[in-house]
């Protein structure tokens, strides 16, 4: 008998020339170096990427000098059980988000504040999330806190208080997933990093399964 497929959710925005990146960071790039013909059995290409474009995971050397690089991180933490809040159209994910919403939460929480992601152009303006969330996750257990925007902080913040209270607490971050078509509630998910000597992130292949 044949075990039933789980539904998977794709959270990982498509990877490709023109896509919104960091304002001053590297261009997503791809260039044919190889191309099939008379003389050439495959297809091959060079790409030129930031380590934080699309869905990806801060390593903490990011925002810590002597935090550990994306080599030498815990892969047990991008993949289990995970929880989907809402906090759509809000600009900054706060305490009051959480209410009721983090009773026997899982390890591993993802945010969800646009109703539809804006994949094709740069946002500004984009949600954050208050370092007291960080620090009322990490008192609940959770080890990984995801967000649909390109960073937990503002972006013109310097301090980067939510980074720092992750820090303390030692837990993992994946950002600029896609969360348009998953509701509220419980998955598993699969977002692991690439083993990449010295990086400070990395580009991951983020799904969410049904449980």
């Amino acid at each position: 008998m044949k075990t039933p497929r789980r539904r998977v959710w794709d959270i990982s925005p498509v990877l490709q020339p023109g896509m919104p990146v960091w304002p001053g960071d590297s261009p997503y790039t791809q260039e044919r170096t190889l191309i099939i013909g008379p003389d050439c059995p495959v297809n091959v290409s060079r790409l030129s990427l930031s380590t934080h474009t699309g869905a990806h995971t801060d390593a903490p050397f990011h925002y810590d000098p002597n935090g550990a690089s994306m080599a030498d991180v815990d892969l047990e933490v991008y993949l289990g059980e995970c929880r989907v809040i809402h906090a759509i159209g809000a600009n900054c994910v706060e305490i009051r988000h959480l209410a009721g919403r983090i009773e026997d939460v899982p390890e591993r929480v993802l945010f969800r504040t646009y109703k539809s992601s804006p994949t094709t152009s740069w946002d500004s303006r984009f949600a954050s999330i208050s370092p007291e969330v960080i620090v009322a996750l990490d008192a609940a257990g959770v080890r990984l806190v995801g967000i649909d925007t390109p960073s937990l902080d503002p972006e013109p913040s310097i301090e980067m208080l939510a980074h720092k209270a992750v820090m303390k607490a030692g837990m993992a971050i994946l950002e600029s997933v896609v969360l348009d078509d998953v509701a509220e509630g419980d998955y598993e998910l699969i977002a692991l990093p690439l083993k990449m000597a010295g990086s400070d992130a990395s580009p991951v292949r983020a799904i969410l399964r049904a449980i």
